[in-house]
């Protein structure tokens, strides 16, 4: 067997595990340690970062220019109901989205690498990220300093009803901003029967949970991608008793900084008038989650060629409300953010998600490709 065959063989058996032995966010430590064994045994340079779940590894000497390819790791707090012959044998527990096949394929992508690392023109770090799900696990890389040399950075993710073989990649945003509110409207509680002796927060939350759509339907362009969706509702525990306060939350997604500072500020705004029109007050706390992930035209349209040059199909990304915590990357280091289509499958994060492994090492083979032609176009100075 060749070394590329064991490499094949070892990364199909690595996502095997990573699906049977999904971990959370911040929990992913016997996943980091099984990357830490076949990144050492392979004689790779991992990082000394801090990092308790997740690593960096590096390939090449630190020397000529550095670009980042990022890999997630952590599961999701779902129960699975697959027929897999490697489904989750933690309970509660399951590798919903797809980062068993990004783990496993950026170490394919490090081991293959490892082998022509003596003729890679400059440095490739391998960024295993925890916590993407949690999100925040990228700014908890981003905080250990190591990837204050990138001069490029890219991260794949799986996308279903694509055909294995397939590749969505565009310039752009590509997900949007993840923000969510919380607002506790305060008024004055009372009898039921008596309204007017209190001053009803239900009654001022209810308003504002029908006004709030008109941010989005009559403050922003109409072609653009915004949503504000009010997800809970709390208020009162009992029928004949006004509370003395009223909860509402939920989440607001956006595609530009602008529109993500409008919506903030409309939604701010309309909270508190709407409670003083009631002679109420309202709290509002707003909590900024993950930006646009954003691909560099550029970088997007150099993904695409290499996907094309090693007979891989390239589709435009369709767009995309969910959140992606790679976007914190890309705030920062150019790059861009490249969908592999995995088959047919159940949504991401349902109990029956499965994907075709059939995707899996040609993944790593792509990412080998991506990582010396960007090296090469950074070390003749290419824009």
């Amino acid at each position: 067997m060749t070394r590329t065959q064991e490499i094949k063989t070892l990364v199909e058996q690595v996502f095997r595990h990573f699906h049977e032995h999904p971990e959370l966010s911040y929990q992913e430590f016997e996943t980091t340690a099984c990357l830490r064994k076949e990144l050492e045994r392979a004689g790779i340079t991992i990082l000394d970062t801090g990092l308790k779940t997740g690593l960096v590894a590096r390939i090449g000497d630190g020397a000529g220019p550095v670009i980042a390819l990022r890999g997630d790791i952590d599961g999701l707090p779902i129960q699975e109901e697959t027929d897999l012959p490697y489904k989750s044998q933690e309970a509660g527990r399951m590798h919903a989205c797809g980062h068993d096949f990004h783990a496993a394929a950026v170490l394919g992508a490090a081991l293959l690498l490892k082998e022509k690392e003596k003729v890679l023109g400059g440095t490739v770090k391998v960024i295993f990220q925890p916590a993407e799900e949690a999100p925040g696990g990228a700014r908890t890389v981003l905080e250990t300093g190591v990837m204050d040399d990138v001069q490029a950075v890219f991260g794949i993710h799986i996308i279903g009803n694509v055909p294995v073989g397939t590749y969505a990649i565009r310039s752009g945003a590509v997900t949007a901003a993840v923000d969510t509110f919380k607002i506790t409207f305060r008024g004055k509680g009372s009898h039921g029967a008596h309204p007017d002796r209190g001053l009803d927060p239900v009654v001022a939350a209810a308003n504002f949970v029908g006004a709030v759509q008109t941010i989005v339907s009559r403050n922003s362009d109409p072609f653009a991608a915004n949503l504000v969706s009010v997800t809970h509702i709390q208020g009162g525990n009992t029928w004949n008793v006004i509370p003395e306060t009223a909860f509402v939350e939920g989440t607001v997604r956006t595609m530009t900084k602008a529109d993500r500072e409008l919506v903030e500020s409309h939604l701010r705004v309309m909270a508190d008038h709407i409670a003083q029109a009631y002679g109420e007050r309202a709290d509002v706390e707003w909590i900024p989650g993950p930006p646009a992930t954003w691909n560099d035209p550029a970088w997007s349209d150099f993904s695409a060629r290499i996907a094309a040059e090693q007979g891989i199909r390239v589709v435009p990304a369709p767009s995309n409300l969910g959140g992606e915590d790679f976007a914190y990357f890309l705030e920062k280091i150019p790059g861009a953010y490249i969908q592999i289509g995995v088959g047919n499958t159940y949504s991401n994060h349902h109990p029956k998600f499965q994907l075709d492994p059939a995707a899996l090492y040609p993944a790593s083979e792509y990412l080998v490709r991506l990582a010396g032609a960007a090296l090469d176009k950074l070390q003749k100075g290419q824009p």
